[in-house]
């Protein structure tokens, strides 16, 4: 018999919950640790769609990259979309464990994985942030070279490897070849990019001001979108799992995609 417990103290040893940024929320969030699990679902976010899913497979957790209750909840009730969520899980008895931040900055995890996809060499931390429980860097963000080319030949290939539904990005009048990575909301990082003296930084959910500094500094900035420079993360977890709990059936979700789209 396989259990939450057994289950998230692997993802312990995989990606420590306690490398989490404070304002961060992973862990087991929903469920008893004494639950015994034989299927899994995996998945970038757990909607209700994903919920729904989950039921449908007869599954006992839903191991996920972003937390299921995020910022300050005061209330569990069926008049927010969170809280529905929530009920649903506690009603058809699934846990759920969510590795965010903790994720992003292990090695082999969210960053690793991007800059693997994207077909950097060299690959470094962009910051590290100190060790982990084994004495291994770890930090978010990362750093890599690409065969130097224009930044429009790039922003291509980056389009369809993630499969993005489209691209935001302001040239810096330089070509590609040192090349930051930053899955998910990484665009505050850009001073350490430039530190770095990377050309080109590829991230997700860049404000408009993050636009301008980078075409002040003359860096290439591509926002590619927060599910595509991340999902890719939960065939990682999928993985981790199966190899370790060979006897779990683990399954990645295929009702959750790309929310947003482009005209």
């Amino acid at each position: 018999m396989i259990t939450v417990g057994e289950i998230f103290a692997y993802l312990e040893e995989k990606a420590p919950f306690q490398l989490q940024c404070d304002w961060d929320n992973s862990g087991l969030l929903v469920g008893r640790t004494d639950a015994e699990v034989s299927k899994v679902l995996v998945a970038l976010d757990i909607t209700q769609p994903v919920v729904q899913e989950a039921v449908m497979q007869g599954v006992q957790l839903i191991v996920a990259h972003h937390p299921v209750i995020f910022g300050r909840a005061k209330s569990v009730t069926d008049q927010t979309a969170a809280g529905r969520v929530v009920l649903t899980l506690a009603e058809h008895h699934i846990a759920a464990i969510c590795a965010h931040t903790n994720l992003d900055a292990v090695e082999g995890g969210v960053n690793d994985v991007l800059a693997l996809k994207l077909g950097l060499t060299g690959i470094g931390q962009l910051h590290q942030d100190g060790l982990d429980n084994r004495g291994r860097p770890v930090g978010i963000g990362r750093v890599g070279y690409v065969p130097e080319q224009s930044l429009y030949d790039f922003a291509l290939a980056v389009k369809g490897l993630l499969g993005a539904n489209g691209l935001r990005l302001v040239e810096g009048n330089r070509p590609v070849y040192k090349v930051a990575v930053g899955g998910g909301a990484c665009a505050g990082m850009m001073d350490k990019v430039l530190a770095q003296g990377c050309d080109t930084f590829v991230t997700a959910d860049v404000k408009y001001h993050d636009f301008l500094d980078a075409k002040a500094e003359g860096l290439n900035l591509i926002d590619a979108g927060h599910f595509p420079t991340e999902n890719m993360v939960c065939s990682v977890l999928k993985d981790w799992l199966v190899q370790r709990f060979s006897q779990l059936t683990v399954n990645l979700s295929t009702q959750h995609q790309e929310v947003l789209s482009y005209l």
